[in-house]
């Protein structure tokens, strides 16, 4: 395989006509290695529309999702992210590049394991990898600038409301099978909410997440 004639194609065919227009994400996905998070089984996959399976039954998020959320989010250098559910560490590692610090959260081991390894090769120095439940956040960082969810959820708990400072952005996808919307909700005071519908999308829910009862907006 030609990498960078596919990671090419995979920024020009899939991810600028899914209105991912900023020049510097555009880049970013041109810089960050994405076949160096793939699963060897699936390496011939690593630029194809379309979700990776991971352990445990996660997957890898499409390439054009990825890059409309970390484009939406619009993470500054100076911001602190967390992000929930590592999967194989390839959003930590672009998140990494845009913000100060990422503290990324896994509730599976051999994810954990996983995302640490891939970030640690790719020499990706300002990302933590804890292992453990944060489908109600992570209060032990809190309050962060961002928050990432990289799984859905039913709805966004009020405990990770409650963690992302005024200003600040969280990106999670909302709803169940067959559609599911991706979100951006910012915080625009201490009690008010911003929320702004990007797409229509599937995804696998956020493993550990309560019950939708158990949710409030």
């Amino acid at each position: 395989m030609d990498l960078e004639k596919a990671r090419f194609n995979m920024i020009e065919q899939q991810i600028r006509p899914w209105d991912v227009l900023d020049q510097e994400i555009l880049d970013l996905l041109a810089v960050v290695k994405r076949e160096q998070f793939v699963p060897a089984a699936y390496a011939s996959l690593a630029f194809v529309d379309m979700e990776i399976p991971l352990p445990a039954g996660q997957n890898m998020l499409a390439p054009r999702v990825e890059a409309r959320i970390l484009q939406d989010l619009a993470v500054r250098k100076h911001e602190n992210v967390l992000e929930i559910g590592a999967g194989s560490g390839y959003m930590a590692a672009l998140l990494a590049n845009r913000a100060r610090h990422v503290l990324t959260v896994d509730i599976v081991p051999e994810l954990v394991e996983l995302a640490r390894t891939n970030l640690a090769n790719a020499g990706v120095t300002n990302v933590d990898v804890a292992e453990g439940n944060a489908a109600d956040g992570w209060s032990a960082a809190a309050p962060y600038d961002v928050i990432c969810i990289s799984g859905s959820l039913p709805a966004i708990p009020q405990s990770i409301l409650s963690q992302v400072k005024v200003g600040g952005r969280i990106a999670a996808f909302i709803g169940e099978l067959p559609v599911m919307e991706a979100r951006l909700v910012t915080r625009v005071s201490e009690t008010e909410y911003q929320v702004v519908n990007l797409f229509e999308t599937a995804v696998k829910p956020l493993q550990g997440a309560a019950r939708p009862s158990q949710f409030q907006f």
